[in-house]
């Protein structure tokens, strides 16, 4: 987990964490990845950071910013 920002995983027992990118803890735990995907937008959107969702496979599979993203984006 290199990205800065929050990181949506699969948790150990089997539900869905909220990471910090670096942490070895998670922020959250949660049931489901749509309740860890909002716990973790909040976040971020208050950091004015990412959110890196992960699939099962534990693959970045979607990304979503809340940062200071130019737009159009440079070159």
């Amino acid at each position: 987990m290199s990205k800065k920002g929050q990181h949506v995983v699969r948790s150990a027992s089997g539900g869905w964490a909220v990471k910090k990118a670096g942490a070895t803890k998670a922020t959250s735990i949660h049931r489901t990845q749509e309740e860890a995907v909002k716990a973790a937008n909040t976040i971020a959107r208050n950091q004015k950071t990412e959110v890196y969702i992960h699939g099962k496979d534990g693959r970045i599979r979607e990304r979503n910013s809340f940062g200071n993203d130019p737009f159009p984006p440079k070159g």
